[in-house]
């Protein structure tokens, strides 16, 4: 029980680790898109600031009596620092002067008066929504100054959503990496189970042939008995074959699939329960013959009949139909009568560690799926599945 817990553990989709360095990514998102929004709201409030001041030094040119002794030359510095805001002054209801259009900077398009007012007034538009223009007096009028953001601070308002995009891109990458690593490790953990029930098999059956021969020296002995016991070592050295192929890549040889289908269900019979009703259908149009590995292909169809007389409890009506599909493919139906799978049953059967036996490792749905669609390019799913009425397995090769 404590192996069974071992390599079940294999196959849990999370675990503490990763929800940590989940949480441990969420936190360092969550803290740069922090970081860059209070970059932005400085940038914004910097901006609005030279605004102000570029209102107030254009409010102070009008007003002021230029005979008078000041210092123009620092408001003029004022004015000139701008450099990035885009801005538009408006006197009597008309734009009177703008700063940093890309429009009207660009020298490689000649404006009209008409077309550059109408330009002036739709970008007027579009600061009003964006901010509230500022307010001054020059002399006995109102002025204001509409502006808009520097292209940078624009750049910082999308730059959270790339942010998440990035990490939500190399994320991605960075799971499906873990989970590509993952499943070669589990491949690894069964192909070397798989290898290793193998050798430990050959040992005895090598001894039991031995003892057979012996047997058959025997004049009380029964001869008949003997070849029984022959064909199940020979059956043994099969599942020997097959467990020796998970993880290679199987010889394929040209099969008649109708014939193999019969000749396995004919031997399943003899070895299960007497209670279980067989019923075998051969719909094929012709002989058909598919490039296959014989061993394997016999082996999932083995453990899909002896998986549905398990659902039955040893009692019951068990269907195998064969079929064409088109002119290329063959259908091979395993129909029980049995108890049935929910949805969510059905959407893990066939993954590894699955079972809903009291006793047992999980693997034989998860192989019986690596044969027919890794070494044969076909497909194994559940047809339809009832619960108190049965399943129907279909295998397409």
């Amino acid at each position: 029980m404590k192996s069974k817990k071992l390599f079940s553990g294999l196959y849990r989709n999370t675990s503490v680790q990763q929800w940590v360095l989940i949480g441990a990514l969420l936190i360092f998102v969550m803290a740069a898109l922090l970081y860059f929004n209070n970059i932005r709201i400085a940038l914004e409030q910097r901006e609005k600031t030279y605004a102000k001041l570029y209102a107030e030094a254009i409010g102070f040119f009008v007003e002021k009596d230029p005979s008078l002794d000041c210092d123009y030359g620092y408001v003029q510095e004022v004015l000139s620092a701008n450099e990035t805001i885009p801005c538009i002054l408006v006197l009597d209801g008309s734009p009177a002067q703008y700063e940093n259009i890309p429009e009207l900077d660009d020298s490689t398009k000649k404006w009209t008066p008409k077309e550059k007012e109408n330009l002036l007034y739709l970008k007027i538009a579009q600061m009003a929504d964006e901010h509230e223009p500022i307010q001054f007096k020059v002399v006995n009028k109102v002025g204001y100054v509409y502006y808009s953001n520097s292209d940078i601070v624009k750049t910082l308002r999308y730059f959270p959503l790339i942010l998440i995009l990035t990490f939500l891109i190399f994320g991605a990458l960075a799971f499906v990496a873990y989970a590509s690593s993952r499943k070669a490790e589990q491949n690894r953990v069964w192909v070397g189970l798989a290898k290793e029930t193998a050798h430990q098999l050959g040992t005895p059956i090598s001894g039991l042939i031995g003892w057979i021969e012996v047997l058959k020296t025997n004049p009380d002995f029964d001869v008949t008995l003997a070849d029984e016991m022959t064909k199940d070592i020979e059956r043994l050295e099969v599942i020997t074959n097959r467990f020796s192929n998970i993880g290679s890549a199987p010889a394929m040889k040209e099969e008649n699939i109708g014939e193999l289908v019969a000749k396995s269900t004919e031997y399943l019979k003899k070895r299960i329960s007497p209670k279980i009703i067989w019923h075998f259908e051969d719909n094929l149009n012709a002989v058909v013959n598919k490039n296959i590995n014989k061993n394997l292909i016999e082996w999932v169809i083995e453990n899909l009949c002896k998986n549905a007389v398990d659902a039955m409890d040893g009692k019951g009506n068990l269907n195998i139909n064969v079929g064409n599909i088109g002119s290329d493919k063959v259908f091979i139906d395993i129909t029980d009568t049995g108890k049935g799978m929910s949805k969510a049953m059905i959407r893990k059967v066939f993954r590894a560690g699955y079972t809903s036996k009291k006793r047992g490792w999980g693997l034989g749905l998860t192989l019986a799926k690596r044969i027919v669609e890794t070494y044969h390019n076909g497909k194994i799913f559940i047809k339809e599945s009832k619960v108190g009425e049965g399943t129907t397995f279909r295998i397409i090769l």
